[in-house]
């Protein structure tokens, strides 16, 4: 009797879109009714952290392989470049349907519930109040505004952290654009908590950045701005042969890892499409690695 031959692709599957499979999971989750509310809020946060993960290190080692010159394929039948097409149509639609998710159902059920983020044409003379003492008192003194010229070349963004990029113009002098980055401190809340009665209300962070950068870059006009988030290859490369001390290598390796090759760029899906194309050609990144 002939052995039955395991070399058909038709009996494997991807692990990578496996994972993305199993992922899917998770925010199915928050988009299920039966679960409490906040519950599907965690789901989704966890979904996203997730997917954080699956860049710094999966989506990672495949750019590198490919980069490298691998064009053998998996027992999948897969070769990288279609298994990177493959990744990049999966995780745009799922990002979609996590905004989807937060956008049309769990922000107006919060909000249903008293839990509400606005936006600052919706905050009212207290709440602006508010903020505009918040931005003096916490986020002045912890902002760098850079500007992007011949003599300022672009600040080093770390792993994942908050930033926002700007649409500069000079004013009185040119019609030259210019790009100015602010990079938020981790130290800040995503979230700012804002007085009001009868509802628990939250501001999201860039959109105080965004509020107050104004005031920091004097002698221009801001003719748009974007949050933006970057994320980096964070996969462990030791060389143990040359190492004298691996437990020193592992440490300068986790160092390293924030400040690794760019894989990802976050940004907002309304960023004015050329800050968007000054962040992806900064980077370094092709158009499938930015996500809105």
């Amino acid at each position: 009797m002939a052995r039955t031959s395991v070399d058909n692709p038709a009996y494997y599957i991807n692990r990578e879109l496996s994972w993305l499979q199993f992922n899917r999971r998770v925010l199915e989750e928050a988009q299920d009714e039966n679960n409490p509310l906040l519950e599907r809020l965690k789901f989704l946060a966890i979904s996203a952290s997730n997917l954080d993960e699956f860049f710094e290190v999966r989506v990672a080692g495949l750019v590198q392989q490919i980069e490298d010159g691998y064009t053998e394929a998996g027992p999948d039948g897969l070769t990288l470049t279609e298994e990177r097409e493959a990744i990049s149509e999966e995780v745009h639609q799922f990002v979609a349907e996590q905004y989807q998710s937060w956008n049309d159902q769990l922000r107006p059920q919060l909000s249903e519930k008293g839990i509400r983020v606005l936006a600052l044409h919706e905050l009212d003379n207290t709440a602006r109040a508010f903020i505009e003492d918040y931005c003096e008192r916490e986020l002045d003194l912890l902002l760098t505004p850079v500007t992007v010229d011949p003599s300022h070349p672009f600040p080093r963004v770390i792993n994942k952290a908050l930033c926002v990029a700007f649409l500069l113009r000079r004013r009185r002098r040119s019609s030259l654009t210019y790009t100015g980055v602010v990079t938020v401190p981790r130290a800040l809340p995503r979230l700012v908590r804002l007085p009001s009665q009868g509802t628990i209300d939250f501001i999201f962070l860039h959109d105080l950045v965004s509020f107050h950068a104004a005031r920091m870059y004097n002698g221009y006009d801001i003719v748009s701005s974007a949050a933006f988030r970057v994320t980096r290859n964070s996969n462990l490369y030791l060389a143990e042969e040359e190492s004298r001390n691996l437990l020193e290598s592992v440490r300068t390796e986790l160092h390293n890892r924030r400040k690794g090759d760019a894989v990802r760029l976050e940004i907002d899906a309304d960023a004015d499409p050329e800050i968007t194309e000054r962040l992806r050609s900064n980077f370094g990144l092709e158009p499938w690695q930015v996500f809105t």
